[in-house]
């Protein structure tokens, strides 16, 4: 059984923080931020505006252009480091939005890699023959867990969601291969320290001293990150039999243009093929690889039979590629 994307979709708040409104809430500068992140605008979520929101949005965009109803959803999965809630799992709370009645739902948590996660665990339900047709969702909303006085985080982050439809398939158009991979050896370099049971949100240091917000030694997590993106793309290629001169498309994890670029050097890709919007959104965490992969769909830069490589990483660490015929 061959497993097939037969939506995409993505949802974005609708203000826009840019380079330079972020002068005026921090010491930094637009030169300052362009040049170390090729970012120049992030989407910041309104009040009312939940992870759940988006999440949904994004899923009734994948399901419309899949022809697929929401009695038809088998599986929600929701990749988020920012549920609404600790419990229940947002995705629970999307099920309910879609009215997808015959759903099974459940969060995963993989930081920056969570699509890439959800699209493995997908795969090996629908190679089953466990579920038909499978809703996988990528939502964050970043600006609420990060410290807007720290320059070096706060200019990084953006929120939206993405989605895509995965269906089994007897056809050639299809998802070749996923990889996941952990190092829990550095699980220090990037997370968030509050809210859990460590440091509880009960505990009246845990807003005071600042642990709420996410922390990131940005100089390890760089060199970590070029070289897990390359070994888990490498991983890809050698699954199935194929060069980086095969890949069509190379949609990574929108992080930080110096990252996307000593990957896709790493590879042997020029820039003609890659794919990149992290200028208009910053990260945007799990949400990143579906809303490129969203966009590159619907602007045509997709094309049948084009080898697609996804790849991603974070906190954790975690990192992971998916390799998809077009």
């Amino acid at each position: 059984m061959n497993v097939r994307i037969t939506g995409t979709g993505s949802a974005l708040p609708g203000k826009i923080l840019t380079n330079a409104e972020l002068e005026q809430l921090v010491d930094t500068s637009d030169e300052w931020i362009t040049t170390r992140t090729g970012i120049k605008e992030r989407r910041i979520a309104a009040e009312g505006e939940y992870t759940s929101t988006f999440a949904a949005e994004a899923a009734r965009r994948a399901m419309t252009m899949a022809g697929a109803l929401p009695e038809e959803i088998d599986l929600i999965i929701v990749a988020t480091v920012t549920p609404d809630f600790p419990f229940p799992s947002t995705a629970c709370i999307v099920q309910d939005l879609l009215g997808a009645s015959n759903a099974t739902a459940f969060d995963l948590s993989a930081a920056c890699s969570g699509f890439i996660y959800g699209l493995s665990i997908a795969e090996k339900y629908l190679r089953s023959g466990s579920a038909r047709k499978i809703l996988v969702i990528g939502s964050e909303i970043l600006s609420r867990v990060v410290d807007w006085k720290d320059r070096n985080t706060c200019v990084l982050f953006g929120d939206g969601a993405g989605a895509v439809v995965l269906e089994g398939s007897e056809g050639d158009h299809s998802l070749l291969s996923t990889h996941t991979f952990s190092n829990g050896t550095h699980w220090n370099l990037l997370y968030q320290p509050g809210s859990g049971s460590r440091n509880p949100a009960t505990d009246p240091r845990t807003i005071a001293e600042g642990r709420i917000y996410l922390t990131m030694e940005g100089n390890d997590v760089f060199k970590h990150a070029v070289r897990a993106m390359g070994e888990a793309a490498e991983a890809a290629l050698a699954a199935n039999s194929l060069s980086a001169a095969d890949i069509g498309l190379l949609i990574p994890h929108q992080a930080n243009q110096r990252i996307v670029d000593a990957t896709s050097k790493r590879l042997g890709l020029g820039s003609d093929r890659v794919f990149t919007n992290l200028d208009r959104y910053g990260n945007t965490s799990s949400a990143s690889i579906p809303i490129a992969l969203d966009e590159a769909n619907r602007q045509g830069v997709l094309k049948p039979g084009c080898k697609l490589m996804m790849v991603a990483f974070g906190g954790g660490f975690t990192y992971g590629s998916a390799l998809v015929n077009w």
